[in-house]
């Protein structure tokens, strides 16, 4: 695997996340652009700062350094941690035979460092009840045919609970990776919530669901994770509810991975707390610094970088909660040690470690970001908030949206009006409304505070 396809895929990354509602205007690119014009280009070589891309045509190149040049270069930028120009060449459907001289061909990786495995897999005081649950679920369909499994005896359904970044994902795909290698036998289906969501509204919207449940239902294992997304959509937890009878009562295994443990959604529905209150819930914790130190020194095994046990330890020290920037920190190091053929030092680990923390800062809670998740919690649109809709959910959902602007925002009455199109001398009156209630109502005052939890951590 070329060292510089990494990269390119951390910039498509970086550019496809431009496409989303929540990003400022200025800012934001469309899903059909990115699709046309820059998820199209095929990485080529890297050299003295300069990246070099390939397009089809000069059509495409011309297209795309006019209208996504500044966003490609600042893209790179983000990803290396240092300025990158980028360059577009032109190529034709056979590959230049220059350009396989060219082929960073020491900067391989293994295979291993790209597959989630229980053997990649960090064991510490932290995950290790997780761990021993998901290795178990995956080791049951070992020397059995499918009719010989028994869910039952083995944990099911099995909830892997804790904060983003901690390795849930990756004991997903474990046993994703496992059971597939060993039994291909089997329907195994991984996804995520948000995934599970898009396929229903789709399938909602071109009227076929019944694909949709003939892809879910009859699987043999079935993963998802960040089951928590479903909580407050009523027609998408129906879906999930009806989906997790269908396979726990014909004896199919189920796994899922939440962000809190499933008792304390509040927007969740009682009959799917008690369906999932039926097998067995284990949490994973931030490690520990013994753990973190592994967790560097097996990712710098994978990527065939030598780090110093000084190194090592400043990046152990500096980054606590999240082993996605543990992993991230050292990709980054990598990359800048095949780019820029400096050995990797602790200043070096030092800057890194600065624009991980940086770029994984909440990003910044705009007007156009409350009005979406409070749209999100509520079930409704972004443009029925700024409406003149009197339907009760909308109008809650825009009296909560003023209450948030005032609280988190600090925008005055005027301000507020301005932003949703209203008359400014009614949003006193609709703030005070939405501090009484969540004075008197639980439901709804947890409802809020998840919303401007989301809007501080995102």
């Amino acid at each position: 695997m070329n060292s510089f396809n990494d990269v390119f895929e951390e910039v498509l990354k970086y550019c496809y996340r431009l496409t989303g509602s929540d990003v400022p205007n200025d800012k934001r690119i469309s899903e059909s652009g990115y699709r046309m014009w820059i998820q199209v280009l095929k990485p080529y070589k890297m050299e003295n700062n300069v990246a070099y891309l390939l397009a089809k045509s000069d059509f495409v190149k011309q297209q795309t350094m006019t209208a996504y040049g500044d966003v490609l270069n600042k893209a790179f930028e983000e990803v290396m941690g240092f300025p990158i120009k980028v360059d577009i060449m032109v190529s034709g459907d056979d590959e230049p035979e220059e350009k396989k001289e060219i082929r960073i061909e020491d900067t391989e990786l293994s295979d291993e460092a790209d597959v989630y495995t229980f053997d990649n897999f960090i064991r510490g005081s932290s995950n290790s009840l997780a761990y021993a649950f998901c290795n178990a679920v995956a080791e049951k369909y070992d020397d059995k045919n499918a009719e010989q499994i028994d869910p039952d005896k083995v944990f099911n359904p099995l909830i892997i609970y804790g904060d983003s970044g901690l390795g849930k994902t990756h004991l997903m795909k474990a046993i994703e990776y496992k059971v597939s290698k060993n039994h291909p036998e089997l329907k195994i289906i991984y996804t995520t919530g948000e995934a599970f969501i898009n396929e229903l509204v789709k399938a909602l919207e071109f009227k076929d669901t019944v694909n949709f449940h003939e892809k879910y239902r009859n699987a043999d294992l079935l993963l998802i994770d960040d089951i928590q997304i479903i909580a407050g959509k009523e027609r998408m937890q129906d879906e999930f509810f009806h989906t997790f009878n269908e396979l726990y009562n014909a004896r199919k295994q189920i796994v899922l991975t939440s962000d809190i443990l499933p008792s304390k959604m509040t927007k969740l529905q009682d009959r799917i707390s008690t369906r999932l209150s039926l097998g067995v819930q284990a949490d994973v914790q931030a490690p520990d610094f013994e753990t973190r130190m592994a967790i560097i020194n097996r990712k710098a095994e994978l990527l065939q970088l030598k780090l110093s046990d000084n190194v090592v330890r400043l990046i152990a020290e500096k980054l606590k909660t999240n082993i996605r920037q543990l992993e991230g920190t050292v990709k980054k190091i990598k990359a800048l040690t095949v780019y820029t053929n400096e050995s990797p030092s602790i200043s070096m680990a030092q800057r890194v470690i600065k624009e991980i923390i940086i770029s994984n800062q909440p990003s910044e809670i705009t007007v156009d970001r409350i009005i979406s998740e409070v749209a999100n919690a509520f079930d409704v649109t972004a443009d029925d908030i700024r409406s003149n809709h009197r339907h009760s959910k909308i109008s809650i959902a825009r009296k909560i949206t003023i209450y948030i602007l005032k609280e988190v925002k600090g925008m005055t009455y005027t301000q507020i009006g301005d932003a949703l199109n209203k008359n400014h001398s009614t949003m006193t009156i609709h703030y005070r409304d939405v501090s009484n209630l969540l004075k008197s109502n639980k439901e709804m005052k947890d409802t809020v505070d998840d919303i401007i939890k989301n809007l501080k951590e995102k």
